[in-house]
């Protein structure tokens, strides 16, 4: 069990890390012309720059705190964080009608919440 919550947490940190610095780096404009990227046409550069933060963001959330030992606590936090910002992202998708992006949407937040079960309680880390 220990195993495939590690698993689920590094696969769900690159993903994050590898979209939230991609919209912290990419232009807006460049972004959008992207496939499967129009959504962020409908949403200004600044508000693209503190999503792709708070991706970065639960990308650390998600490892770091369990591989120092230090507060990993926030793991489980981080998670549940991670659930909420599919949530989102999903009614976003959907909304435009992109169901497909919402259906990943959906696979993500599944393995947040795993994560964040699995990772709940003091002898979560253990095997």
């Amino acid at each position: 069990m220990n195993i495939a919550l590690w698993i689920c947490a590094g696969l769900l940190a690159v993903v994050l890390l590898t979209g939230g610095v991609g919209k912290l780096i990419v232009p807006r404009e460049k972004m959008a012309a992207m496939r499967g990227a129009g959504w962020t046409a409908d949403f200004s550069a600044g508000f693209l720059k503190v999503l792709g933060a708070i991706e970065v963001l639960g990308a650390v959330g998600l490892l770091l705190p369990a591989v120092t030992g230090i507060a990993p606590v926030l793991v489980p936090v981080a998670a549940v964080g991670v659930v909420v910002l599919m949530v989102g992202a999903m009614v976003t998708h959907l909304r435009r009608g992109e169901v497909m992006s919402a259906v990943g949407n959906l696979v993500y937040l599944a393995l947040a919440a795993f994560v964040a079960w699995g990772r709940f309680g003091p002898e979560s880390f253990i095997g």
